[in-house]
Parts: C-alpha cells; structure tokens; sequence
C-alpha cells in the first residue's frame, strides 16, 4: 500500500502562489498539446481559480505568453 500524501493545509502565497498558477497553465499547455482535452479542461479551470486570486501587480509577474495562452484557450475553446 503506498504512502498516504500529505495534504497542505495553508494557502499559497506571494511568490509561491505565482509559482503554482504558472506551474499549472504550463501543465495544462503540455496535456493540451498531447490531445488530453478533458485533462487540459481540468487543469485549465484550477490554474483559472488561482490566477484570479491574484491582484493585479502579481498578474502581471505571471509571463505574457502564460496568460495570453490561458486566455486565448479560455475565450475560444472552454467558453460556457
């Protein structure tokens, strides 16, 4: 039986928080960019819950080419 992971109970961050939203929206480019649209689709909308807990300043700490392909696949494929 493995080891039972160990949850993190404090919210992100600051920096870490950064961190975790980009590390999530490469995430979500590299399972889109294998045809895994349901995976994408899952962790396009955590990535999404993330970055909007960010203001404004640490947006825009978050690389342009992150947060145009976040946006573009939101906006044109994941639309409600």
């Amino acid at each position: 039986m493995p080891p039972k992971k160990k949850v993190d109970t404090k919210p992100l961050a600051g920096a870490a928080l950064i961190k975790e939203v980009c590390r999530r929206i490469r995430f979500a480019r590299s399972l889109w960019d294998a045809h895994r649209n349901a995976a994408c689709r899952g962790e396009r909308a955590k990535a999404i819950e993330l970055y909007e807990t960010l203001t404004e300043a640490e947006k825009e700490k978050i690389p342009q080419t992150l947060r145009v392909w976040l946006r573009y696949r939101s906006e044109k494929y994941f639309a409600p």
